[in-house]
């Protein structure tokens, strides 16, 4: 097991997505916690690529979720299967109905809480907030309805998370650099706007993720 994920965090960092799915989908009936949450996120990287058809992406999106439960099941005190969890459920999320992602959402947040020095997890909480600040009235109004406290945020409160994010491990995410420029442009704030987009911009590619943004 211990080589398996030694040659999966190679290819990981060597962005290798398709060559690290193949590793590690063979090992998709472990019980191995490491391995699980390894494969969760190989699936929803599979699943960002440009290349892979709606259909698939769905069917990945899905199964990433499955992988990542599998984890926690395996080994709940696993931190990184967690974040996976979370991760994984809030795409999820994105094709089912506002009932479901707002509820889910609730989930996310708790599973996030559990190590609040990580950055990625800074950041999606950051997202949380983004995510609901701008949601539309519409959307409120069916969270009214659905929840007897359904859950708010501002873009004030986005932004603070995005720049924890930053402070905890400067310029590690793509995504990071154009949500703190995407919330500056919410506030009015064009300066900083600019600044933080041009980060993004200038940011070095080394995922699909990062060549999107």
């Amino acid at each position: 097991v211990e080589e398996v994920i030694e040659q999966a965090d190679y290819l990981y960092g060597s962005g290798e997505t398709e060559k690290l799915y193949r590793l590690l989908v063979q090992h998709k009936n472990s019980d191995d916690a490491e391995l699980l949450w390894r494969l969760a996120r190989a699936s929803r990287d599979l699943a960002q690529l440009s290349t892979t058809s709606a259909e698939k992406k769905r069917q990945l999106t899905y199964e990433s979720l499955e992988c990542a439960k599998k984890a926690l099941e395996k080994n709940e005190s696993n931190f990184a299967a967690h974040k996976w969890y979370a991760i994984c459920l809030s795409d999820v999320g994105d094709f089912e109905g506002i009932k479901t992602k707002i509820g889910n959402a609730i989930v996310i947040k708790e599973h996030f809480q559990l190590n609040p020095k990580d950055a990625t997890t800074i950041h999606l909480i950051g997202i949380w907030c983004y995510s609901f600040a701008e949601m539309p009235w519409y959307q409120r109004k069916i969270a009214a309805t659905l929840f007897a406290t359904p859950p708010t945020s501002t873009f004030q409160e986005a932004l603070r998370y995005f720049h924890m994010a930053e402070e905890a491990d400067p310029n590690f995410y793509s995504k990071n650099l154009l949500f703190l420029g995407k919330t500056y442009l919410k506030l009015n704030n064009k300066k900083m706007a600019l600044l933080w987009l041009s980060k993004a911009k200038d940011y070095p590619a080394h995922t699909e993720e990062d060549k999107q943004v």
